[in-house]
């Protein structure tokens, strides 16, 4: 009787233990789940947890931030640096005359007069010569300002057309050149005239706004005076004799 009853409990006490063990065996399976999770959160920092380190460059703690100076430009590149050419007016050199050298004084010019008529001809056509006595070049611009008579009341002759722009550059020890044609009317006209010992000629500046001196030019030997009048007129400055002289032999 005991023996069939032991036998006939068996089973259930074998299910029994069946569904313990896998109930043990879930919690252990919860337990291992819940201090993964846990060791996950340890290993991240949460995302807004400030950081600790300050940041490169930084005031410290109860310190004022530094005021940052905008950059100037580099130096002798930027747009105010001065130039190698900038001693003249807008971008012009030495004497404001478009070139590196200084605009010619009177001081430093010697001078000369060539009748250009033969002998026996009413003196009309002359060549006008300067020659730079410095080592260094200097130029010449425009037209001279010449007067026939001397005296800053005398009038002064008109240019032969329209003078050339192009400055002249006189090389140290060199010559420059205008032409000059003083008399219009043949002797015993009526038109009115005058005499002259000599012969002005006042220099332009570059810029045009001031003067380089007067230069005198007396007469080559042999003329006492010359007869001078309105009809008169020169060229302007010329490197060469024939460039100064070709338009006026034509009067």
């Amino acid at each position: 009787m005991n023996s069939k009853t032991d036998r006939a409990g068996s089973p259930r006490r074998g299910l029994r233990g069946a569904v313990l063990g896998a109930a043990v065996v879930a919690a252990l399976l919860t337990t291992t789940a819940c201090q993964g999770d846990d060791g996950d959160a340890a290993a991240k920092p949460s995302a807004s947890a400030p950081s600790s380190a300050a940041p490169s460059g930084s005031a410290s703690a109860g310190g004022s931030t530094p005021e940052t100076t905008a950059p100037t430009g580099d130096s002798g590149t930027g747009s105010g640096s001065p130039t190698a050419t900038g001693t003249g007016d807008s971008g012009e050199t030495g004497g404001g005359n478009g070139t590196a050298y200084e605009d010619c004084t009177a001081d430093g010019l010697n001078t000369e007069v060539e009748l250009q008529d033969e002998r026996g001809e009413t003196p009309r056509h002359f060549l006008l010569t300067v020659t730079n006595t410095a080592k260094t070049p200097c130029v010449l611009n425009d037209a001279p300002m010449i007067r026939l008579k001397a005296g800053n009341d005398a009038p002064i002759v008109e240019s032969l057309g329209e003078p050339d722009t192009e400055p002249v550059v006189v090389e140290g020890g060199g010559r420059a050149y205008a032409g000059l044609y003083v008399f219009g009317n043949d002797e015993g006209g009526e038109a009115e005239y005058d005499q002259s010992d000599r012969f002005t000629a006042t220099l332009v500046a570059g810029e045009g706004t001031e003067l380089r001196g007067t230069l005198i030019f007396d007469l080559p030997g042999g003329l006492g005076t010359v007869s001078v009048d309105d009809a008169a007129r020169v060229n302007g400055w010329a490197g060469t004799e024939g460039l100064a002289m070709r338009p006026i032999t034509q009067l």
